[in-house]
């Protein structure tokens, strides 16, 4: 059967899919158009799953706030490569998806996975069609969604770095500069007493080891310990660390002036915790060279 150029715009405006790619589907079905499209839905399993492999470690941060709802998210989607990331098919799945999270908010991964997301399919499954036409690994890979009976904050860096604040009361200025301030300093929780007993006794241990080198008695070495480990508390904690707008005074004294206080933040940065493969530019050549 001839396949013609129509039958091909067709189901290229059905799916999204490349040209040639509607034809080869076509083709192999005899010209059915429904039957090209679960066609191509398998073949783009197929293709997601050989891709399922590969070090997506570029991506999006989605930072939304519904103001109104007093609700908010992040969402990080990987890809990768940051040509993908900025890709006009990449942005619209991490737009919908977003939306998704903060209109049914889903448990977990899974659980979003498995939402229906258009035209009758999947989260899961307009990412396995999206692997098959952009040719790169795509993973949903985490989200965190607040409801809060304070205010929101939020921050994005270039959609690399997304940062949810919330205070106890409205403030739209301080919890945008907190957002902010978190960004850049990455504290690892908000006071003193959130520090994790597991940080504190590992940062102890170290601490210990580097001053017994100095040969001092142990009264000294333990005021010595002292005194850096309040000087790592005030690094890792919010309240303790300078604020990057005014570093003459402290985070904690921002919000006491303010009348304030943190009741939860959340950073995500693209990519953080992933390994990511080295590999220079001679031995890049050379795979292209092999693959031919």
């Amino acid at each position: 059967m001839q396949i013609t150029a129509a039958m091909v715009k067709e189901l290229r405006d059905l799916t999204g899919a490349g040209m040639m790619e509607c034809k080869k589907a076509l083709t192999e079905v005899g010209g059915k158009t429904e039957a090209a499209i679960e066609w191509m839905r398998k073949n783009g399993l197929a293709q997601a799953e050989k891709k399922a492999g590969r070090i997506a470690a570029e991506g999006v941060i989605s930072v939304v706030v519904n103001s109104k709802a007093n609700v908010a998210g992040l969402i990080e989607i990987n890809c990768e490569t940051d040509f993908v990331a900025r890709g006009d098919d990449f942005k619209a799945f991490v737009e919908k998806v977003s939306a998704l999270v903060m209109d049914k908010a889903p448990a977990n991964v899974d659980a979003l996975s498995a939402l229906p997301l258009e035209g009758g399919n999947t989260v899961e499954q307009v990412r396995q069609a999206l692997v098959a036409k952009i040719g790169e690994n795509i993973q949903v890979r985490r989200f965190t969604r607040i409801e809060s009976s304070g205010y929101i904050g939020s921050y994005s860096h270039g959609g690399r770095i997304g940062v949810l604040v919330e205070l106890d009361k409205a403030n739209q200025e301080l919890a945008k500069d907190i957002a902010m301030h978190v960004a850049a300093s990455r504290p690892v929780c908000i006071s003193e007493q959130d520090v994790p007993a597991e940080h504190l006794a590992k940062e102890k241990e170290i601490l210990i080891a580097q001053a017994s080198q100095s040969n001092k008695p142990a009264d000294i070495i333990e005021k010595m310990v002292e005194g850096r480990i309040k000087k790592y508390l005030a690094e890792v904690t919010l309240l303790g660390q300078p604020f990057v707008k005014d570093p003459e005074q402290s985070v904690g004294k921002l919000l006491k002036a303010a009348s304030a206080n943190v009741k939860t933040f959340i950073r995500f940065e693209v990519g953080e915790g992933i390994e990511k493969k080295q590999q220079d530019f001679a031995e890049e050549v050379m795979a292209q060279v092999k693959a031919g």
